[in-house]
């Protein structure tokens, strides 16, 4: 599991960006001050870290630039949050060193898609053939699916579908994010073909393997093993 640190000092906002990593599948730790989060990055690196710019002691620019220059953190995914919105202070915040920037308020849906970018652009995100999730097999290469070492035929947009729930498994999936990947623009807003795929990929899997695929009613859909929830 991909884990990230949130050095933030407001306490509203750390338990906001807590609950929201660790509904989209990722394992969160929150720290204070930049001191205390320099000092857990040496000692375990992260998968990302997320810098509030105005911390108290230390700010959030001067340990990003003092991160960098550290063997753990030369590559780190960094993202800034600031109230500051002004061109030139994005631009200070970018050249610190922090490789996205968000202005607050934030909207929770938009911090989660530029964290999966960020994630996927330093090549953190698993990039294997094949995805194995509880009893459920994938093998991309093939377009093979295997349910309890039993083979399941999917048309390719199943598939497809399946294969990106099973990358982002155990974060809850957007219908919009979902349309937008696997069929592309033209299909947004067109909620129904997303479901029935749904419903007809579930039959597929039987009974238990649809046990898997999760509705987050009003949201979208979420891959878990039931064991596991």
């Amino acid at each position: 599991m991909e884990r990230i640190y949130v050095i933030e000092d407001d306490e509203n906002i750390q338990n906001l960006l807590k609950v929201s990593l660790e509904s989209f599948g990722y394992e969160a730790e929150c720290f204070e001050t930049a001191e205390e989060g320099l000092k857990r990055i040496e000692e375990n690196p992260p998968s990302l870290v997320i810098f509030d710019w105005m911390l108290p002691g230390m700010d959030g620019v001067t340990a990003i630039r003092k991160l960098r220059r550290t063997e753990a953190g030369s590559r780190l995914p960094i993202m800034l949050l600031t109230a500051k919105e002004r061109e030139m202070d994005k631009v200070t915040g970018l050249d610190c060193g922090a490789d996205d920037y968000m202005v607050k308020p934030f909207g929770v849906l938009e911090l989660g898609a530029r964290i999966r970018g960020l994630l996927r652009r330093s090549g953190r995100q698993e990039s294997s053939d094949t995805l194995e999730v509880g009893r459920l097999k994938i093998e991309k290469s093939v377009r093979e699916v295997y349910f309890g070492g039993n083979p399941v035929r999917l048309t390719l947009k199943e598939f497809e579908l399946l294969w990106y729930l099973a990358q982002n498994r155990n974060r809850v999936v957007t219908r919009e994010e979902l349309l937008d990947h696997v069929w592309g623009y033209e299909y947004a807003g067109e909620t129904r073909t997303l479901d029935m795929h749904i419903r007809t990929l579930r039959q597929k899997l039987g009974e238990e393997g649809a046990s898997y695929v999760m509705t987050i009613r009003g949201v979208g859909y979420r891959l878990v093993v039931p064991e596991e929830k």
